[in-house]
């Protein structure tokens, strides 16, 4: 089965699984603002860590050719449409895309805060799937993009099987060599990655780079994460049903800890994975919305509160 494919926008995570999907004999294309596909060029240059088939990745180097689009109509013939943004822009995402979804299926390929029904309701809800990328990496100053491809994707509904459209989408990702995680709660999956983002984030932010923090920095961050779950139940959360990935943060700091750190400095494709969590814009809009949410709330969260001074400010959205 050959899918026709747009990545909305060029972005680490568009590039790196359009080039895995087209790889896997898809047809995929990007949409980008106009003028954009002129200054970016006719290829991409990848330096990318497959970590699909050798878990210490094999690395792959190529200048890859890409298709642009800087208009989308309503009668367009994408079967899919993969959207993945930073999380504050989200909304102009979807505004563009609701009148322009056509028959295709709209893949939320996401970190969002914002309840997600709530967040694709100028979407189709029936042409709505949702998941998340196992991949990250970011564009260096020489235009390069230096990435991981992990061999896990999450796919999730929202206490429902999933529909016949969500299916061909899985399919889809695992006829590329993916596997597929999958959560039948992925609103309270979301919710639990974003804090978890926001509990690392207030180490990052002090130090500048995930990769390198040392055991005492991965420790305050699980205990920042730590402190943060009663947010997400409080926002309606189950914990119950996410046990098995909150493990690394229910388990003694103590054990997990070392292990943790020792992964981000020595296992290279998460090294790279974590370079997805280099823009300071969107770590300090992480840390900000999950504050202002603890706040409004009246929970109690120490750790980032302690971590504010890092990331006040205005962010250019």
């Amino acid at each position: 089965m050959r899918v026709k494919i747009l990545m909305f926008g060029r972005g680490v995570i568009g590039a790196v699984y359009g080039w895995a999907l087209e790889r896997a004999g898809h047809h995929v294309e990007f949409y980008v603002r106009p003028g954009r596909a002129a200054q970016y060029g006719d290829t991409i240059d990848l330096d990318l860590l497959d970590a699909r088939r050798r878990p210490w990745g094999e690395r792959v180097t190529e200048a890859w050719p890409v298709r642009y689009r800087e208009s989308l109509e309503p009668d367009h013939d994408f079967d899919l449409i993969v959207v993945s943004v930073q999380h504050y822009s989200f909304a102009e995402a979807v505004a563009f895309l609701g009148p322009r979804v056509g028959g295709a299926t709209v893949l939320v390929f996401n970190n969002l805060w914002v309840d997600p029904p709530t967040a694709t309701e100028q979407l189709p809800a029936a042409q709505v799937a949702w998941g998340f990328p196992g991949a990250g990496g970011g564009f260096g100053d020489d235009g390069v993009l230096r990435a991981a491809l992990l061999p896990v994707v999450f796919f999730g509904t929202f206490d429902r099987p999933p529909t016949e459209r969500e299916r061909v989408v899985r399919q889809v990702f695992r006829a590329a060599g993916l596997r597929i995680r999958e959560s039948s709660d992925f609103r309270g999956w979301l919710s639990i990655h974003f804090i978890q983002n926001a509990g690392l984030h207030t180490q990052n932010l002090r130090q500048s780079s995930l990769s390198g923090l040392r055991t005492a920095e991965v420790r305050e961050a699980i205990l920042a994460t730590r402190e943060l779950l009663p947010l997400a139940e409080a926002r309606g959360v189950d914990l119950r049903r996410h046990r098995g990935e909150l493990l690394p943060l229910t388990a003694p700091h103590w054990l997990v800890a070392p292990v943790l750190a020792l992964l981000m400095r020595r296992f290279p494709p998460v090294r790279r994975v974590l370079r997805a969590h280099a823009n300071p814009e969107e770590l300090r809009a992480v840390c900000r919305d999950t504050l202002a949410e603890a706040r409004r709330l009246g929970v109690p969260v120490p750790r980032l509160e302690a971590a504010e001074p890092y990331f006040v400010g205005e962010t250019t959205r």
